[in-house]
């Protein structure tokens, strides 16, 4: 018991000690922290000045670390301005190249620039100056941005119509472009129509050397034909064909003969030039007509009476001015006169194609003939041509005009005096090709006479271009009777819409145009008209490869 109690107050003297010595420690340090505090004041009343000016450095500093951001405004601010100023004068560049000059946009595009340049040379906003209150910047950075508003504005307002002007001016400019590489893409294609159109293909002029080979070869057995009265008979039909394409006129031949009623009443006179009157011969020779239909084969040169003193084509056609207006410089003028220069070929001036105009002295005895150009096929049987009563006129032909087209004033030169005076302008156009002529009434009519005189009027091409068509418009003005247009239908040689209804009802069908049928450029779904006439079982086709 006595160990136990003298443990126990030994415990109790231990806990007071513990207790009386952290109320010790606790007094000790607030009297240390007094003394501090105490000392700290006694030490700032000492000294107040150099504090002061401590504080004064601090504010300063702080006052110019708010500068910072300021500048970084301005820099902005400027951008903004420099950025909106490009802008600004790019549309007004847009608006000039658009020829807006007097617009009002443009005005006021202008005027914003302007501003822009104001406010960029202002003091205030250039940069590297001096550090600028906060009130001077706040309203100069107002008067920026709402330069900019109005800026924005102004752009959004014209942006949509100067893209739409300048796609217009963008499509305008691609399309003058296409239309001058179009205008050229015609002139050459002019150029190479027509030298396809009116050169020799190989496979004619290999027919034409075989022909003529072979009347050298046998000459005995090519001796001319005895004359047959036919050719004079005014009661039988007859046809005048004027060519030296050997193919073309047996084509037109054995068309008529095929499709005739009764072709022993029909007789072919058929005219060339020199060089091709042996291969004409011989082909006829070798293949003689089938029906008993007859046929007469002459060249230019036996008509004795078409000479330079009274055909005025001839007497033109030696002229000097008219030789250096078809054979000098023609590789020049082909690619500067591309529109005309398919009446730069002399077969428009040749006799053989003017022979037309002479048909009562070359056919004295005869009262009717049908004139046939050797592009045309005959798809029936056409003697009711010389049963049309014609009224007294001297042509029966075709009109070819609609709307306002293919009247007198495309073909004649109107702005002459004469012939404003002397033909109709509207009168309407008539085709060559296939016509009925009344050689009587010519006769009467002295058509060949006002044919002499208005082409010797026309010997510098200035009443109309050359050709056969103005002239014959002129020679037979007021003296053409129309017929149905089923009696002859054209554009076979240059038209693709002409329709196959049509073609079917023609008793004429006709290859007028370059894209002869005889020619690789020719319309194929025309071609086999004319090619179901030609005589394939002839050797020397079959041998030139025509291609048929």
């Amino acid at each position: 018991m006595a160990v136990a109690f003298r443990g126990g107050r030994n415990g109790v003297g231990s806990g007071l000690r513990s207790f009386f010595s952290y109320r010790i420690f606790i007094s000790a340090l607030f009297s240390f922290l007094f003394l501090a505090t105490f000392s700290v004041f006694l030490n700032s009343s000492r000294h107040q000045p150099h504090l002061d000016h401590t504080l004064a450095q601090r504010t300063t500093s702080f006052l110019a670390l708010q500068s910072d951001p300021l500048k970084t405004r301005l820099d902005l601010i400027h951008k903004q301005a420099t950025d909106h100023l490009t802008l600004v004068n790019a549309y007004a560049a847009y608006a000039r190249k658009l020829k807006l000059d007097a617009s009002k946009q443009l005005k006021l595009f202008e005027d914003l620039a302007i501003n822009f340049s104001d406010l960029q040379s202002k003091p205030g906003l250039k940069l590297g100056g001096d550090a600028v209150e906060e009130d001077a910047f706040r309203v100069l950075e107002k008067e920026v941005k709402d330069k900019v508003k109005t800026a924005r504005m102004m752009i959004v307002e014209s942006k949509e119509s100067y893209d739409t002007q300048l796609k217009i001016q963008k499509l305008k400019d691609t399309i003058f472009a296409v239309q001058e590489q179009l205008m050229k893409a015609k002139k050459n294609g002019a150029v190479a129509s027509l030298i396809s159109a009116k050169s020799v293909p190989k496979s004619l002029n290999c027919l034409a050397m075989r022909l003529v080979g072979e009347r050298i070869n046998n000459p005995d057995k090519y001796k001319d034909a005895p004359f047959d009265s036919a050719v004079e008979d005014p009661s039988l039909f007859h046809y005048a064909i004027f060519s030296d394409n050997v193919i073309a006129v047996s084509v037109v031949v054995r068309s008529v003969v095929m499709n005739a009623e009764e072709p022993w009443k029909h007789v072919f006179h058929v005219v060339t030039d020199r060089m091709n009157l042996a291969a004409m011969k011989v082909w006829f020779k070798m293949r003689p007509l089938d029906r008993g239909a007859h046929i007469e084969i002459k060249s230019v040169e036996e008509f004795k009476f078409l000479n330079s003193s009274y055909a005025p084509v001839l007497r033109q056609l030696e002229s000097a001015k008219l030789q250096k207006f078809y054979f000098e410089n023609q590789a020049e003028n082909a690619s500067r006169d591309a529109h005309n220069i398919k009446f730069k070929n002399p077969k428009y001036l040749s006799m053989l194609n003017h022979l037309r105009f002479y048909l009562p002295e070359m056919y004295p005895k005869l009262n009717k003939i049908l004139f046939l150009d050797d592009d045309v096929v005959m798809q029936k049987d056409v003697t009711g041509l010389w049963k049309i009563n014609l009224d007294g006129k001297v042509n029966g032909a075709v009109e070819t005009c609609f709307g306002s087209f293919h009247r007198y004033g495309q073909y004649l030169n109107f702005t002459h005096p004469l012939i404003k005076e002397s033909f109709n302008p509207n009168a309407c156009a008539w085709a060559f090709g296939m016509n009925i002529f009344d050689l009587n009434a010519w006769r009467r009519e002295k058509c060949t006479d006002q044919y002499h005189y208005w082409q010797n009027l026309n010997e510098d091409r200035t009443l109309w271009k050359l050709g056969t068509l103005p002239p014959g418009l002129i020679t037979f003005y007021s003296k053409t009777k129309s017929l149905d247009k089923s009696w002859h239908v054209l554009g076979l040689g240059y038209n693709p819409g002409v329709s196959m209804d049509e073609i079917k009802k023609a008793a004429v069908i006709h290859y007028n145009g370059n894209m002869k049928p005889w020619l690789d450029i020719a319309m194929n779904q025309y071609k086999s008209l004319w090619t179901k006439y030609v005589d394939n079982e002839m050797e020397f086709v079959q041998m030139c490869n025509f291609g048929l």
